[in-house]
């Protein structure tokens, strides 16, 4: 019964994921290596091992985009992103606005002005999931209840993402605030810059499936993780709240599909 239950996963996977599917392994197997490669090698490892899950995270969305919209509009895209989020969060850590007043420390590396170059593919990798999330439950892929739903979607990740990375000390909010540390104008600058590069991106019709599942991930692995390896509780309440609302609400059947919104899956085989 095992083998089945194991076969039919695969089965599943490869289905939506289709030759994306060893990335997606590959991906979730870093996450879940995380506790154990601190335990067994230090906190140096376990930074590794997250530069190595933003990488890989990134380079499955960024394949769903290319596969999904064709590499020129992908590419597009993913300028878009990154030099969108780099800017504000250059501008962000040196005049304390639209997050509030932070600063990066030395661990993520290489950094330009100030700015870990692993922080815009962290948007990269999380946007596209939202802007799907938001696609599957607007039936729409522009407009004002599209950009809100996925700048929503995206921020409710950072009530996991803050407090562990502060905890994980990649970055020092000079003023803590009251969300366990985190001060509160934080959230406002997250909703606005992420509507803000969704609205200059302007996010071709994607694959929900593949995109919801790695939103869906995401959600599952912060939850267990900051719970039993990291003892971030609080955090991780409010994070399993936030995101598993857009979760449930994008998971839930509909009766028709968007417009011009891609097949479910994008086995690579078509």
């Amino acid at each position: 019964m095992i083998w089945n239950l194991q076969d039919s996963l695969f089965t599943t996977i490869r289905r939506i994921f289709g030759n994306a599917s060893p990335l997606l392994i590959a991906w979730g197997a870093a996450l879940l290596a995380m506790p154990i490669v601190q335990w067994a090698a230090g906190h140096p490892s376990l930074i590794a091992d997250v530069i190595l899950g933003v990488l890989l995270q990134a380079s499955l969305v960024t394949l769903f985009l290319a596969q999904a919209a064709g590499l020129r509009r992908a590419t597009l895209v993913v300028i878009a992103v990154v030099a969108a989020s780099w800017a504000i969060e250059a501008l962000g850590s040196k005049i304390g606005v639209p997050f509030g007043a932070y600063h990066y420390t030395e661990v993520l590396q290489p950094q330009l002005l100030g700015v870990p170059l692993l922080i815009p593919l962290a948007w990269l990798m999380m946007l596209p999931p939202a802007w799907a999330v938001a696609q599957r439950i607007t039936g729409r892929r522009s407009g004002l209840a599209f950009v809100a739903i996925s700048a929503l979607a995206f921020t409710a990740w950072d009530l996991f993402l803050d407090p562990q990375m502060v905890h994980w000390g990649l970055w020092v909010w000079d003023a803590p605030g009251a969300y366990f540390g985190i001060p509160l104008v934080n959230f406002a600058g997250w909703l606005m810059v992420s509507a803000l590069i969704t609205v200059v991106a302007r996010p071709p019709a994607l694959p929900e499936p593949p995109l919801m599942v790695i939103y869906t991930l995401a959600w599952l692995i912060e939850t267990v993780g900051q719970i039993v390896f990291w003892q971030l509780n609080r955090s991780a309440l409010f994070g399993f709240v936030g995101m598993g609302v857009f979760v449930l609400c994008a998971w839930l059947p509909t009766r028709t599909r968007p417009v011009g919104a891609p097949q479910p899956g994008l086995t690579g085989q078509e």
